[in-house]
């Protein structure tokens, strides 16, 4: 074991100085195409990308433990804010409501969709909640030099909680709520709703400001790679693989599994049945997007007389109204992405089998943009949680959830869990030709860029 240099105590370890200064040359594999490379000396502010696919494999920042902290100890008093205030008002006719934030979930449960209620009030405010409670945890050990009990479970959990949380998802649900009503009755927006605002910013922020390849190695250091292990070459043959939790590459046994030595995830070579997984949960999406189209996303009540909408007709609606930035946002959201999201998946499962070094990195890109994407598609459904929970004036005009909002929420879901089944190192798996030797010999190092 490396010999650590006796530091102050009242200068937090993890700002003194960076892991490349206390470790010894450091190995990490791609997790999107599987190369092996060792990583560069990196300031605040630079990033390493993998030299095959382009993959960030770390980001530095500047004194990453108070930076994390101020930023989620912020969005936290935001958030407290929001829950504490109403959210918006709207009156027409004489007759108006007022709800608070957390309402736009529990409404929907008195119209028997506790499914529907219960991701809403999740991806906004539990799972949001719940991860900035674990980064205080984390950062405040770091700080002290002496990490809390259960940081590296809270740690491994954070990257999996990451893609669940969809405050700015929310926010642009809501402004599309206004405009869909305004119109229709005066509103009024709440000292929550600018709270709300504030904390959907900061906690991307917070989430933006998690340094994971310094915070694992101030929690457990840095193990040294397998001996024997190449640069420049993928990690599978070498039987090797890296932690998708904290980049440390370990051994793998005959069968292509293991346990990381830092913190405890399962390993596998690759991830098991991908293509069969992906499959299956894109043909449960196709045909949840059915229903999801056929049947209305909710009933609007106005003077007596109800009107059913389905996701098209809301399009459609928001166009005669002369709103066609918002039509825009709402076809792309609803129908271009997931539509897209299934086309793009089901081609690359096709075609993994079929690749070429060049389109190998297109095919790296598009999937990138899959995974990102699709959480976007919770629009449709915050805008009927935030209507259904708003418009409650009788028979003078309200809306009603109908039973498209379970089904697309369902869609949304499951394409996500479809782009985390798919392994993206399956399209680099066929035999490639090298692009240029004097790139890829071991020993290889990416260049540390401006992030």
């Amino acid at each position: 074991m490396e010999h650590l240099p006796s530091l102050p105590r009242e200068v937090p370890r993890v700002d003194l100085t960076p892991p490349e200064s206390r470790a010894r040359r450091r190995l990490r594999a791609c997790q999107e195409c599987d190369w092996v490379v060792a990583l560069p000396p990196l300031r605040g502010g630079e990033k390493a990308d993998c030299p095959r696919c382009g993959h960030t494999l770390v980001k530095r920042h500047q004194r990453p433990a108070q930076r994390s902290m101020a930023l989620a100890l912020s969005a936290l008093i935001a958030l407290a804010v929001a829950l504490s205030f109403p959210f918006i008002s709207f009156s027409v006719g004489g007759v108006g409501n007022r709800i608070e934030l957390s309402q736009t979930a529990t409404t929907l449960i008195g119209f028997h969709q506790p499914v529907v209620a219960g991701a809403v009030i999740l991806t906004i405010i539990v799972l949001p909640a719940v991860y900035l409670l674990g980064v205080i945890w984390l950062q405040l050990g770091l700080l002290r030099d002496a990490p809390l009990p259960a940081s590296r479970a809270i740690a491994r959990s954070l990257a999996q909680l990451n893609p669940w949380m969809m405050a700015d998802v929310f926010i642009i649900g809501a402004l599309v709520s206004l405009i869909k009503i305004a119109g229709m009755a005066q509103i009024e927006l709440g000292v929550s709703f600018w709270a709300f605002c504030a904390f959907a910013l900061l906690l991307l922020f917070t989430t933006q400001s998690i340094d994971a390849d310094w915070m694992w190695f101030s929690l457990a250091g840095e193990p040294r790679a397998p001996e024997g292990t190449r640069t420049g070459d993928t990690a599978a043959p070498q039987r090797l693989a890296g932690c998708t939790t904290c980049g440390l590459i370990n051994r793998l046994d005959d069968a292509g599994r293991g346990r990381c030595r830092r913190c405890g995830d399962r390993l596998r070579s690759r991830l098991p049945h991908s293509l069969q997984c992906t499959w299956a949960l894109l043909a449960a999406a196709a045909i949840m997007y059915i229903p999801a189209n056929v049947y209305p996303i909710m009933t609007t009540t106005s003077l007596g007389h109800t009107s059913p909408s389905t996701i098209i007709g809301g399009v459609v609606e928001l166009i005669q109204m002369g709103s066609w930035p918002v039509a825009a946002v709402i076809f792309v959201a609803s129908v271009i992405v997931p539509v897209g999201k299934l086309g793009a998946l089901a081609w690359l499962c096709l075609v993994v089998n079929r690749s070429s070094e060049l389109n190998a990195t297109s095919r790296t890109r598009l999937y990138r943009v899959t995974e990102l994407i699709g959480r976007w598609s919770m629009i449709d459904v915050f805008v009927v949680a935030i209507l259904v929970a708003l418009i409650r004036a009788g028979s003078l005009m309200s809306i009603t959830p109908g039973p498209a909002a379970l089904a697309f929420g369902a869609v949304v879901v499951i394409t996500m869990l479809a782009a985390m089944t798919f392994d993206p190192r399956l399209i680099w798996d066929t035999p490639l030709p090298r692009r240029d030797a004097s790139r890829d010999t071991p020993g290889n190092h990416p260049q540390g860029t401006p992030g």
